[in-house]
């Protein structure tokens, strides 16, 4: 079990870092356009990509977090902050599906809930 938890914590920071790395320097790439389904031209307007680098840099520091809280931290404190941290993203991504693009919660949030479960269960 702590395999799985371990595995899926991993996958949602690094996921994160990319989401990070897709909206701060890579609005213009087409894997950005098909990943946020937005158009080349939204994705080049100053607003558009002041706003995207804003997300990304909260997207760190998600990744940050749940990096820190698993291999900087030990015991009940790994524990709860990786919950935080992974309760974030899944928040993020069920607010996300419902406002935003509804594959939200498939792409961000299924990684999320599982690792949510996994944490959950190997506590």
């Amino acid at each position: 079990m702590a395999y799985f938890r371990d595995a899926f914590v991993l996958i949602v920071a690094l996921e994160a870092f990319f989401i990070m790395v897709l909206e701060m320097i890579g609005t213009q790439t087409r894997v950005a356009r098909k990943a946020f389904d937005l158009s080349k031209e939204y994705l080049s307007t100053k607003e558009a990509r002041s706003s995207m680098a804003n997300q990304g840099l909260y997207n760190g520091f998600i990744g940050a977090g749940l990096l820190y809280a698993r291999y900087g931290l030990v015991g009940s404190a790994s524990y709860s902050t990786q919950l935080l941290f992974v309760g974030f993203v899944v928040i993020a991504a069920i607010f996300g599906a419902l406002t935003a693009n509804k594959k939200i919660i498939v792409t961000q949030g299924a990684p999320a809930i599982l690792a949510l479960l996994f944490l959950l269960l190997s506590h």
